[in-house]
């Protein structure tokens, strides 16, 4: 829409679209930490409810009054709308359950959240090809901003039983007073005490600083996932396969989603009783695997291995998380959250790099299979620091 000539006020130049997708990561930055800390300072429901208000509104600008600067602005709404629920979602999600005595669901319930997310990813991509065809953008656009109120009203009926406490109110006195002494949650006194906080529990505890570590590389799939239709386009046109191009790319893309769904399923049903690093090691090296060889193929039947890891990606995604979830304090789990969230966009922006390089010489057949090599590195550091961590607590003993 933004090249299409034939919008009144778009048309834009590659140069001015790519302007755009600058500012977009840009605030996408800017914004992540900031929305953090506020998660830990008032309601989480208030701005998970709030995020799809602002992203709708910018997806109004786009459809209603298309320009330049409104591209601009619906990309700074965007982006503000995804950071306030970036790390308030998942707080908000496990400090409820744990009020509840109900902390180790959190990944069951994380594993449907991502399959269900998912599942919409695809329903909606499928609904856009009639919808554009039937009412052209507007249609699309006025379909997007329905959907983001829609996502609003189902976040406001979210329970909240523990939401952040301010320090020095009557609330946090008396539980001081009923207690004995003061909380560790509610020891950050504003902004910056919510910062301390987070960055001490960071440098306190070695297992947290793994996690987190471990959260953002993970995150390496959903760039890939940006290049998947360059990869399905090249296995499916080396066949002589039935079909044009444009049908195949598209069954081999579904294909991968229903992948993912599944990994965010096998999320919902594992056992996380005693959930630790080293459990994910035997299934980043079989992800890794299956990337490595289902792409070098070539061939439209390797996908299926594709589509494997990217489910093994998925469910090792919402383990880290829960794993992490498990470690954070109340008072900073949306900060640190957050903090995961920056180094994310880091690890993309690097692998966007890396694509960009090595695609000059490498198809995407082979960039995939090089791809893979990073999960089976993060499996084996994995193994050789839960081996140094168990050799130390037994030298301990």
């Amino acid at each position: 829409m933004f090249a299409d000539p034939t919008v009144p006020g778009a048309g834009l130049s590659a140069a001015a679209i790519s302007s755009l997708f600058i500012l977009w990561s840009a605030c996408s930055f800017l914004f992540e930490i900031p929305a953090g800390i506020l998660a830990d300072r008032i309601p989480r429901r208030l701005l998970v409810v709030t995020g799809p208000v602002c992203s709708g509104a910018g997806f109004a600008l786009w459809t209603w009054w298309p320009s330049y600067g409104s591209f601009a602005a619906g990309f700074v709404l965007w982006a503000v709308g995804t950071a306030l629920r970036s790390g308030a979602l998942q707080a908000l999600l496990y400090d409820t359950l744990a009020a509840r005595g109900q902390a180790m669901q959190y990944a069951a319930l994380a594993g449907r959240v991502r399959a269900m997310g998912a599942t919409g990813v695809l329903v909606g991509t499928a609904t856009a090809i009639p919808l554009t065809a039937w009412g052209g953008y507007p249609a699309a656009g006025a379909a997007s901003v329905i959907a983001c109120l829609f996502c609003a009203a189902a976040s406001a009926m979210l329970p909240e039983d523990a939401p952040p406490r301010r320090v020095g109110n009557r609330e946090d006195a008396a539980h001081r007073d009923r207690d004995g002494g003061t909380r560790p949650d509610s020891d950050a006194a504003g902004w910056r005490g919510v910062v301390a906080e987070a960055f001490a529990h960071l440098r306190g505890d070695r297992l947290l600083r793994r996690v987190v570590v471990l959260a953002i590389a993970l995150t390496w799939v959903s760039a890939l996932d940006e290049y998947l239709p360059l990869l399905a386009d090249t296995m499916w046109s080396g066949t002589a396969w039935w079909g044009s191009a444009a049908t195949g790319v598209s069954m081999l893309m579904v294909v991968v989603a229903v992948g993912d769904i599944a990994g965010g399923h096998a999320a919902s049903r594992t056992d996380v009783t005693d959930l630790r690093p080293r459990r994910l090691v035997p299934w980043l090296l079989a992800g890794a695997a299956a990337l490595g060889l289902g792409a070098i193929s070539g061939h439209p039947a390797g996908i299926i291995l594709v589509a494997f890891a990217f489910g093994v990606f998925s469910w090792s995604l919402v383990m880290a998380d829960a794993i992490m979830q498990r470690r954070l304090p109340s008072g900073a789990r949306a900060t640190i959250t957050s903090v995961v969230g920056v180094g994310e966009e880091m690890v993309a922006i690097g692998a966007f790099g890396a694509w960009a390089v090595g695609s000059t010489w490498l198809a995407p057949t082979t960039s995939f299979a090089v791809a893979a090599v990073p999960y089976a590195v993060m499996a084996l550091v994995l193994m050789v620091s839960s081996s140094g961590a168990t050799t130390a607590r037994a030298s301990g003993r």
